[in-house]
């Protein structure tokens, strides 16, 4: 039975992100916080907080974002910070400082009783593309922002610009059979992939100002540490973390042998370069 708190459409995601794959996200917390941060940068200037600022953080996870956010709204902000992964919030609580003006809620933004029009700004990293209704979501997140108030959020564009995610999943896939297959608009990490589709959600769900401004960023996947350490990030990572999770030490040594080769090319010292593509999203929430 679906928990009042989780709308039914949501119901298959809930099940992924309090499974393996949250406890994933846990342990890794650190990694992917630290392979990120050039996308949360670009995150923390388009939502361009101020102080005493009220903020809703979709899809929190490990709590990264939201710990900054509170920190640039200040002692007089709040921050709130929504997932439906169970373990990520735990670790999220656990990590922060307990003098910043935030709180966590195990939640599905798609209903959650928001306080109406008691939020600024609602923004979200790579947390808006897993609703099985976007429109109902947003239409919901709307509600709870003031006149004016704004909406800032990054997502991925097409996989094809995300070689830090498809290199070394092409190298795995030699390896290991594919992961079940998701339809373009399905809930998912390139669910929003295409701006048209982007656009229209946001219109449908009463957003004006709608801007979707393509952003190219090199994430440095090994952390400068060097090209054993970048291998390492990968098969702790995205889709070939996932490809890889069930499969034996020879797979994951064979998968782990033939992405080291395919990553040499993107070596620079210690680091190793590989492109991200998202979009920055912002919008408003309009007078009547």
């Amino acid at each position: 039975m679906c928990p009042k708190w989780l709308h039914p459409g949501n119901s298959a995601q809930a099940e992924f992100w309090n499974g393996q794959v949250g406890h994933g996200w846990v342990d890794r917390q650190e990694i992917q916080d630290a392979v990120l941060g050039p996308v949360d940068d670009s995150l923390f200037a388009s939502a361009s907080l101020q102080p005493a600022e009220r903020v809703i953080d979709v899809g929190c996870g490990c709590g990264a974002t939201t710990i900054e956010f509170a920190r640039r709204v200040g002692p007089k902000g709040e921050v709130l910070g929504l997932d439906i992964s169970a373990p990520m919030l735990e670790r999220a609580r656990h990590r922060a400082p307990a003098d910043l003006p935030l709180r966590f809620a195990l939640a599905d933004a798609t209903v959650y009783a928001f306080a109406p029009r008691a939020a600024d700004v609602v923004v979200s990293r790579f947390g808006i593309m897993f609703f099985a209704d976007p429109v109902l979501a947003f239409s919901n997140l709307r509600r709870a922002l003031r006149q004016d108030g704004r909406l800032a959020f990054v997502c991925w564009r097409e996989a094809k610009f995300n070689p830090w995610m498809i290199l070394p999943l092409r190298e795995a896939l030699k390896h290991a059979p594919p992961l079940p297959e998701v339809g373009p608009e399905d809930p998912g990490p390139f669910a929003f992939a295409d701006e048209r589709r982007v656009r229209s959600i946001l219109d449908a769900a009463g957003y004006g100002d709608v801007g979707v401004t393509p952003h190219d960023i090199d994430l440095d996947i090994a952390m400068g540490r060097g090209l054993d350490n970048a291998v390492a990030s990968t098969l702790m990572m995205g889709p070939t973390s996932r490809l890889l999770s069930d499969q034996g030490d020879a797979v994951r040594a064979a998968a782990a042998s033939d992405i080291r080769a395919a990553l040499v090319p993107y070596a620079y010292g210690k680091s190793v370069l590989l492109g991200t593509a998202i979009w920055l999203v912002t919008a408003s929430n309009p007078k009547p």
